[in-house]
């Protein structure tokens, strides 16, 4: 510091900002920790974008801060550990003939703006979901179409390496149009940080890796390399319960969620008991897409594309579910879960309804009821929450 900038700091602290310092310092502590929201609008063009909101946790509304464009069709968001970076999708033809990409972005404080880092190579098509370990040094891709996976190093900066492990899924199944071969929907870490399990649509597997998260190596489980599930059911999502013991996973296909106890020794995967997601009498169309756990591991949600709802259950100490509501999703083809970091509020991405709708949870019954707060977007497709902006630097 010059000899003549120090009166300057001295000058500047006067009675006005000393005033609102104060002020700013009294906020309640629920306002200061309202999470950020990064949501992603899977559209090609200037429709594509990240869009970010404050979410209020006392009053359950979403406040728009800022758009990242330069990105196209980033059907799916993953936050590091550290919250200090972000990685999606960028696709200019969703699905097609070339290799999409997964893109690293620097995450601006509390602002919501992201600050693009560099993109690799997600080594497939269709890429579909992005997870990052938990000591943020890779980040691992599903890609749909070309049925593969892979892990993708993280440099000290947050920007991505070259993808340093590939995994290509083989079979089919039962389903002559959507299980024709392997269809990668899906690759979540376990919590111990050694494996990652990956759902395949397509041969109805979950295939079990294990992972060297510092070279960013994927290898097949020598224990159990996978589990099958019942022909045609279509595993798409994964979700671990907080206890770490349960792993559930959401049937497209079949429109069901099967139980799995996990050891986490060894990786395997026993299955316990597969459970419905619609209503018994319903006949018409309809596809599951995503489930989520209440941070407490009492309650979990999986939604309906067709029926256009959101399932409900309450999850007992062995992880079995009791299914103790359907409601309804307050648009079309509810896509994407999240549930807020108090456990208090469900957000829910209708993408073809172009509309995100809240939900507050009942903490008693689990029951979620709309709120009436709702934001347009065009085709949202990912919630991912940035827990406590107000501990990062602005």
């Amino acid at each position: 510091m010059s000899g003549s900038s120090a009166p300057r700091f001295a000058f500047m602290r006067s009675p006005v900002l000393l005033t609102v310092a104060a002020l700013l310092s009294c906020m309640p502590s629920s306002q200061a920790e309202n999470p950020l929201l990064f949501i992603s609008a899977f559209a090609a063009d200037e429709k594509g974008g990240i869009h970010a909101f404050s979410f209020d946790l006392k009053q359950g509304s979403l406040h728009p801060l800022h758009v990242t464009t330069g990105i196209q069709n980033p059907f799916f968001l993953a936050v590091s550990p550290d919250r200090r970076f972000l990685y999606a999708i960028d696709a200019e033809k969703f699905g097609g003939d070339e290799d999409e990409w997964v893109v690293s972005y620097a995450i601006e404080g509390r602002t919501g703006k992201l600050r693009r880092l560099n993109r690799q190579s997600s080594a497939g098509t269709a890429s579909c979901y992005l997870d990052v370990d938990r000591t943020g040094q890779c980040v691992l891709v599903a890609n749909y179409s070309t049925g593969s996976v892979a892990a993708l190093p993280v440099r000290g900066d947050g920007s991505l390496g070259p993808a340093a492990s590939f995994m290509q899924h083989s079979g089919s199944s039962i389903d002559p149009q959507r299980q024709k071969g392997p269809n990668a929907h899906c690759i979540v870490v376990s919590a111990d940080n050694r494996f990652a399990f990956a759902a395949d649509l397509g041969i109805d597997k979950i295939m079990i890796y294990r992972l060297d998260a510092a070279t960013a190596t994927l290898t097949p489980n020598e224990t159990q390399p996978y589990v099958t599930l019942a022909p045609g059911s279509g595993p798409r999502h994964l979700a671990f319960h907080p206890d770490g013991s349960h792993l559930y996973v959401i049937n497209e296909l079949k429109n069901t969620i099967t139980l799995f106890e996990y050891a986490n020794e060894t990786g395997a995967l026993s299955e316990r008991q597969t459970f419905p997601t619609l209503p018994a009498d319903f006949s018409g169309r309809s596809h599951t897409a995503d489930l989520k756990i209440t941070p407490d591991g009492k309650f979990l949600y999986a939604t309906n594309r067709g029926h256009d709802s959101i399932a409900v259950y309450r999850i007992a100490a062995d992880g079995s579910l009791t299914l103790i509501g359907i409601e309804p999703s307050r648009g079309k083809g509810p896509q994407n879960l999240l549930i807020t970091p108090d456990g208090r509020w469900l957000i829910c991405a209708n993408m073809p309804g172009n509309q995100v709708v809240v939900f507050k949870i009942d903490a008693t019954s689990g029951q979620p009821a709309a709120t009436g707060a709702h934001v347009a977007l065009p085709m949202p497709s990912c919630i991912r929450p940035l827990e406590r902006p107000d501990a990062l630097p602005t």
